[in-house]
């Protein structure tokens, strides 16, 4: 019940949208009746009856060359002619009309006949609007902007030049839709004219690009790509055979000048230089010249036929150069262009080859009967034959043996077919909107309201038409533009000397990127040679000689002269080899585990450690004994931790300087540095304060315990702690590729970042071993064996004059080398201070025990 109601719902609205859609169009049809009466007045002031005035079309009426009823009229406009008759306007007469001129387009009459022979088999289907019969008005063209508007306005407004006001106008002989023009300019200025009645527009020929404008052209559709895809492939054809240099030729129109600005807007982004003459609708002699006198081997053409055709007969009476041709789809494909032999070898892109069962038949299905009775298929067979089908002196008469399946003619040379092809699937497409928009109004509505459908519910349902025909899929995007595919086709000569189009490739836009361009058959190149050839404007400059462009051209032409003075430097980065031609990059220098400086300072470094830390072990394993204990054993473990740390900050300075390790390596040679010659100092203090307790009511000891000796070590450190910080925070040390030492290589190294920060961090370590150096030396001639003040000062005299040393050497060292001196100082500085201070006590320890007693360290013997 609720389905019915809404069904009952929908069918009400519906016919009270067509109500409205009825109200409307009598009002506008008043309107237009009030026009004309008041017209009729103001002519001869005489009151006459809405229901006897006459509109009547201006201009005359042009007939057209096929013409069919129906219930449904699909108009056709095609290029059968190639030109219009070019007339002369003396504004005293009325002009004449227009007419064609010229020889009949073969290829463009088997398209208007392909229409016909689908409208017929859409009639003959019990599938596709069934019960309803469609017509159709095919016209010419001409291949001109002018009479393809004359066109347009006529299949607007009907073929009746006079109708009455009193009728329904709204069912004059208007069209559903349009198929048509083989060109884009002409489709540009249709689509314009036939748009703002929302009449669909499906070309099968009319690739240019802006077309896809559905601001523009919002009725416009198209069975064939637009020029976008085919410029982007054949930019990818043009790098995939690496051709740098090309020249560009193009028609002065819409297609010819879109066309190849996306094609140059593809090439540029693949690398590809050109060189493009200045568009030229009409190629004159001296214009051809000027293109003959051009450099360059490879030609991409975006052009119409018949344009092309003009430049090609005047190469043929002058021949030029052997150059190969790159034609885009609008006539590499064109069955009348492969008479030019000087051509051979032409590659291009065209729509995909197929089959439509019946259609060559239908071509070839022609009487002289229905001969005659069209003048364009008179015109044709008059041509063909050489013989005239009526009275004539001059010409033999046709005498009805004439075979058409004998004719060597684009017409009927096909078994497979291309445009041909996209002619068939817009006048399906169509079909298949119409059938969509009854299937609306018969499910939803009575039959007898059926008969409203109007070309604006065509185009509707054209936007949404989704099918299949003989294997190929029909679709639309939002722009009224299909999936492209193209066939890469190529000029080659057959056995008997003609040109036929070969498909040696494939090219599908649906594909992955990488993935869309296919050649699987070989391909004969200009000259018929089977080698690809080469096109670059400049061949790369020998050894010793550089580039200079030259003037007014790309950057990809260019003179080689030999290297002068004044020859172009490297790159900071880079050098020159011996020859001086090539610059290639500069070798990185820095201090690396990889080689013999480095390998040593680094076991040296390891092996520092490791004395430490046997000589930690050393003492632990005799904590208990009189001289460890007597030389206080907890600063002294402090003091062969630090020392661990002296050796391993070493390591940091050896390998590829990162942001990190140049932060570390200063920062951490800087606190355990300072941790080392804290716990030296507070050893110091300790025997000074040692030696005042032993006087007489001395009490100085309880103020400098163990405890006091720890917070001068923390309080020292902290300083260095704090130092290091504002430097890091504020501006802390970076990896630098140092280009100025060295002229041929790179030097990587750590910036100090503030030379304040790092002086700061070195004046500290100093300041603390000067002082240590100082009370060492007061201390040197304290009495007692326990007395470690000799050694200290061994120990920081080695100390200093290893880093007063380091400050001359840090500064001139080069390169990595400046790093060596660093880690030498903090090895050297740091084995002085195991040695001076561990060493003698370790050897009593080891090979004199006897001498490890509380009675010889009490002695006042020298030490």
């Amino acid at each position: 019940m609720e389905i019915s109601a809404l069904f009952i719902g929908l069918r009400l609205a519906l016919s009270l949208f067509e109500l409205n859609s009825a109200l409307v169009n009598g009002y506008r049809e008043g309107l237009k009746q009030r026009a004309v009466l008041t017209e009729a007045r103001s002519n001869d002031g005489v009151s006459t009856e809405a229901s006897s005035v006459k509109c009547k079309l201006q201009g005359t009426t042009r007939l057209p060359v096929f013409s069919m009823d129906g219930d449904y009229i699909i108009g056709g406009v095609f290029s059968i002619h190639h030109y219009i008759h070019t007339v002369k306007h003396n504004y005293t007469t009325m002009p004449e009309p227009l007419r064609c001129t010229g020889s009949i387009d073969t290829r463009e009459l088997r398209f208007s006949r392909a229409m016909i022979f689908a409208i017929e088999e859409i009639n003959n289907s019990t599938k596709l609007l069934p019960g309803i019969r469609l017509g159709y008005q095919i016209h010419d063209s001409c291949a001109s902007v002018p009479m393809a508007v004359q066109v347009a306005f006529q299949l607007s407004n009907g073929l009746d030049p006079v109708f009455y006001t009193g009728d329904n106008c709204s069912q004059s002989d208007t069209v559903m839709a349009i198929i048509g023009e083989s060109g884009s300019t002409p489709s540009i200025s249709m689509s314009r004219v036939i748009g703002p009645f929302n009449i669909p527009q499906v070309s099968h020929f009319a690739t240019c690009a802006c077309l896809s404008n559905k601001q523009e052209y919002p009725s416009f559709f198209r069975t064939i790509p637009n020029d976008q895809f085919q410029a982007d492939a054949l930019a990818k054809l043009v790098k995939h055979f690496s051709w740098t240099w090309i020249g560009a030729v193009r028609s002065d129109s819409e297609y010819g000048n879109n066309g190849m600005a996306s094609f140059l807007d593809a090439a540029h982004k693949e690398g590809i230089c050109s060189l493009q003459p200045k568009p030229q609708k009409y190629l004159t002699r001296y214009k051809i010249r000027r293109l003959e006198a051009n450099d360059f081997i490879m030609l991409v053409s975006f052009a119409a036929s018949g344009d092309l055709m003009i430049l090609f007969e005047e190469l043929t009476q002058k021949p030029s150069p052997p150059r190969q041709w790159i034609g885009s789809e609008a006539w590499v494909t064109d069955p009348n262009m492969l008479r030019f032999t000087l051509c051979t070898g032409t590659i291009g892109f065209g729509i995909q080859q197929s089959v439509i069962p019946g259609l060559r038949d239908f071509l070839l299905d022609l009487s002289p009967t229905e001969v005659a009775q069209s003048p364009v298929l008179t015109e044709f067979w008059e041509h063909a034959f050489k013989c005239r089908l009526g009275k004539s002196e001059k010409v033999r008469l046709c005498d009805g043996t004439e075979d058409i399946t004998t004719l060597q003619s684009p017409y009927t040379n096909k078994q497979k077919f291309r445009i041909t092809n996209m002619v068939y699937k817009a006048v399906y497409a169509i079909a298949h909107a119409v059938h969509n928009t009854k299937n609306v109004f018969h499910y939803f509505l009575s039959p007898s309201l059926s008969y409203f459908t109007s070309s604006s519910q065509v185009l509707a349902q054209l936007k949404k038409v989704n099918f299949s025909q003989n294997g190929y899929d029909v679709s639309f995007d939002a722009n009224g533009d299909p999936v492209a595919r193209y066939e890469l086709v190529n000029w080659q000569k057959s056995k008997s000397g003609s040109i036929e189009l070969v498909t040696v490739g494939l090219y599908d836009a649906s594909l992955p990127v990488g993935q869309e361009f296919h050649i699987n058959k070989n391909i004969t190149w200009v000259e018929d040679s089977t080698q690809v050839p080469s096109s670059v404007c400049s061949d790369s400059c020998p050894p010793g000689t550089r580039k200079v462009l030259q003037k007014g051209k790309p950057i990809c032409c260019y003179d080689c002269i030999p290297y002068s003075p004044d020859c172009f430097p490297c790159p900071k980065e880079f050098w020159p080899n011996a020859e001086r031609n090539i610059c290639f990059p500069k070798p990185v220098e820095f201090l690396s585990y990889n080689e013999v400086l480095g390998i040593i300072l680094a076991a040296f470094s390891v092996g520092g450690a490791c004395l430490a830390v046997i000589t930690a072990a050393v003492f632990f394993r005799h904590r208990t004994s009189p001289i460890v204990r007597a030389n206080n054993s907890e600063l002294s473990f402090l003091l062969l931790f630090s020392l661990t740390l002296c050796f391993l900050c070493s390591l940091t300075f050896i390998g590829t300087p990162s942001e990190w390790s140049c932060m570390l390596r200063h920062t951490a040679f800087g606190i355990t540095f300072v941790l080392c010659i804290s716990c030296v100092l507070g050893k110091t203090i300790v025997v000074l304060m040692a030696f005042k307790a032993t006087l007489p009511g001395s009490n100085v000891m309880k103020w400098f315990g163990p405890p006091q000796q720890r917070m001068t070590v923390v309080s020292f450190t902290f300083i260095q702690v704090l130092i290091c910080t504002i430097w890091l925070v504020l501006r802390p040390p970076f990896p630098l590729k140092n280009l100025t030492i060295y002229k041929e290589r790179i030097i990587l190294e750590c910036a100090l970042g503030s030379v304040v920060g790092f002086w700061a961090v070195l004046g500290y370590i100093g300041l603390l071993a000067v002082f240590c150096f100082v009370l060492a030396v007061l201390a040197r001639k304290l009495p007692d064996n326990f007395n470690e003040a000799k050694l200290i000062t061994f120990s920081m005299l080695i100390f200093c004059a290893v880093w007063i040393t380091f400050i001359p050497a840090y500064v001139s060292s080069p390169g990595k080398f400046t790093v060596a001196v660093e880690i030498f100082a903090i090895l050297a500085s740091s084995f002085g201070l195991i040695l001076c201070i561990f060493a003698p006590k370790c050897f009593i320890i080891l090979f004199k025990p006897e001498k490890n007693t509380k009675k010889h360290l009490m002695n006042k013997n020298q030490y």
